[in-house]
């Protein structure tokens, strides 16, 4: 009789062809499915038997749109959380770690990948600084010869997420325009993801006519309409959960046109929640169709990368699976995970040992800043005493893009009256060592109300960010993130409240899932305690720098118009005594 390695017996297999469960015997052989029985046949002979009864056999899931350094992990910790969690494949976009190294930095999240138990590859960093060097420094650029470079490597499967999309309608020669241009001719069916939030009309079109046809950002229902209207590939990260958007998607059966993907996924949350499992359960919980949603976080985002090897359960495809209790099917929590026909994961056990990734030496110490001041912190004025109309960023929980307020300040020496205003000082510091920018800024609604934090995990520029109700903790956070060469932390009454330091490009923790996860929520239960009213108040704060993302940001530059795409001034208006 034939021997084959793996038998999962009387099992129900997710069929994605059909959209069903069957129930079959599913044979492996190496690292591939070889055989699905549905008669029960037993025409071969498994050097091991598994016993399926109870359980549903799944497509190992696959998140095509995430970013590994957004958990503050390494890839390989990344990997083991994603293995438990039923997650086989990932394509991830390190356009954080080239924000700080450049290409290098690409290479070295890749290599350090080579010992994760899931597969994972790679897009390319296509928009890094994400705007431009007028509005935003960086520790590391991305040019058209380096974009050609990387596209030639292996694991590299698509160009990561094209964000500089206002300048792209415009017309703009950037050096991404450049390499659209490129791909054109060389590689016309390449995959290119986009972000493009609020886009619309001609605009979008002109976004789609370069080839950038997927998008994960968050959208009015009016937005997402467009988007599959005019054949973009929608990717559903959980913000975009949304009881009218899966209705539309469901009435229209949109299936094939859209995936599940998590986006950015902070460790406490990964430790809590889950990674695209979450997502998905979530999808399901409000409605949408189980069969459908196994689909779309295991088919269509395959498809979408041209990952077909690994699209389903039948013969001659990888034999990435996971075996979740029958009658829990919808927790997506898996008993068992198989990754190439072999177990890594089984109740809470993962088998496999590794040693942390040692990156370069130069790694632990990228951030180079002077001693600071508390009197560095604040905006020096060159006018009279009187007033002034300044321009605040305004947070409001439920989403990360931010508003624009004006508010009235007195000026006094010089200085801005502000600790009475409603507003929190902000101050961004560059610390990649090219320039000593410090850009400053207001903000006020739902962030902290009192102490200090300051972070160098700071999209997408990640220069070191600090944020306060008074200068005195702002420079009690400063120091205490320089002192460990990067990380987040929070302060009140001159002490340190919650840390984490992140020593690997000020962006990175070598610990474990779990003890990162630990001192991150430490750090979010700390944000709350200081007033931070959102749904992510890390996600919140460490994007207030995005200039990418609507409507106000603050960069070492100083803010930024995002619509515009320019710096704008601090105050619109004085009036002197």
């Amino acid at each position: 009789m034939e021997k084959v390695d793996l038998l999962v017996e009387d099992t129900e297999v997710y069929n994605s062809y059909l959209k069903q469960f069957i129930n079959a015997d599913v044979y492996i052989k190496g690292t591939k499915i070889y055989y699905v029985d549905t008669e029960h046949r037993h025409e071969l002979e498994a050097v091991r038997v598994l016993d399926g009864r109870g359980f549903k056999m799944l497509p190992g899931f696959i998140d095509i749109h995430m970013h590994i350094e957004s958990s503050m992990m390494t890839p390989v910790s990344f990997g083991k959380r994603a293995a438990e969690c039923g997650v086989t494949t990932l394509v991830s976009e390190p356009h954080e770690i080239a924000n700080v190294m450049g290409v290098e930095g690409i290479h070295e999240m890749i290599n350090g990948a080579k010992d994760s138990p899931v597969d994972i590859y790679y897009g390319i960093p296509s928009s890094v600084p994400s705007t431009n060097e007028e509005l935003e420094t960086t520790g590391g650029v991305i040019g058209l010869a380096q974009m050609k470079q990387l596209m030639q490597e292996d694991g590299v499967v698509c160009v990561g997420e094209v964000m500089n999309y206002r300048q792209i309608v415009k017309g703009d020669e950037l050096e991404i325009t450049k390499f659209l241009d490129y791909l054109e001719e060389e590689d016309p069916q390449a995959v290119i993801e986009g972000h493009c939030p609020s886009l619309v009309g001609l605009d979008l079109a002109k976004f789609l006519y370069r080839g950038i046809d997927g998008d994960h950002t968050e959208h009015t229902l009016q937005e997402i309409k467009e988007r599959f209207q005019n054949g973009m590939f929608v990717e559903l990260q959980e913000k975009m959960l949304r009881t009218e958007i899966l209705d539309y998607i469901r009435e229209h059966r949109l299936y094939e046109h859209c995936c599940f993907v998590t986006d950015d996924t902070m460790a406490d949350k990964l430790k809590e929640q889950g990674q695209l499992n979450y997502v998905v359960r979530r999808a399901v919980e409000m409605g949408f169709p189980l069969n459908e949603a196994i689909y779309c976080a295991s088919y269509t985002p395959a498809g979408r990368m041209n990952l077909r090897d690994r699209e389903s359960l039948a013969p001659g495809r990888k034999a990435d699976f996971q075996l979740v209790k029958a009658e829990d099917c919808a927790s997506f929590e898996p008993e068992y995970v198989f990754k190439d026909g072999r177990e890594i994961y089984h109740l809470g056990e993962l088998d496999q040992k590794t040693e942390p990734y040692r990156f370069p030496d130069h790694f632990y110490r990228s951030v180079h800043l002077d001693s600071i001041s508390a009197g560095q912190l604040e905006p020096r004025l060159e006018m009279d005493d009187g007033k002034a109309e300044v321009r605040v960023i305004e947070v409001n929980d439920g989403r990360t893009q931010t508003g624009e307020r004006r508010v009235q300040m007195q000026v006094k020496g010089g200085k801005l009256q502000w600790q009475d205003s409603g507003c929190m000082l902000a101050a961004v510091l560059e610390r990649h060592g090219k320039n000593g920018n410090i850009g400053f800024g207001f903000v006020t609604g739902d962030c902290i109300k009192r102490g200090a934090a300051a972070t160098t995990y700071f999209h997408d520029h990640h220069n070191l960010m600090v944020i306060g109700a008074n200068p005195d903790d702002m420079l009690v956070a400063v120091r205490r993130i320089l002192k460990q060469n990067g990380g987040i932390c929070t302060v009140q009454n001159g002490q340190v409240k919650a840390e984490l330091p992140l020593p690997v490009c000020g962006i990175l923790s070598e610990l474990s899932a779990d003890e990162i996860g630990v001192k991150l929520s430490r750090v979010r239960k700390s944000l709350e305690e200081l007033g931070y009213r959102h749904y992510n108040p890390i996600m919140s704060l460490c994007t207030l720098g995005l200039p990418v993302s609507p409507a106000l940001k603050l960069t070492d530059r100083g803010l930024v118009d995002v619509v515009k795409g320019k710096i704008v001034p601090l105050l619109t208006e004085t009036m002197c005594k």
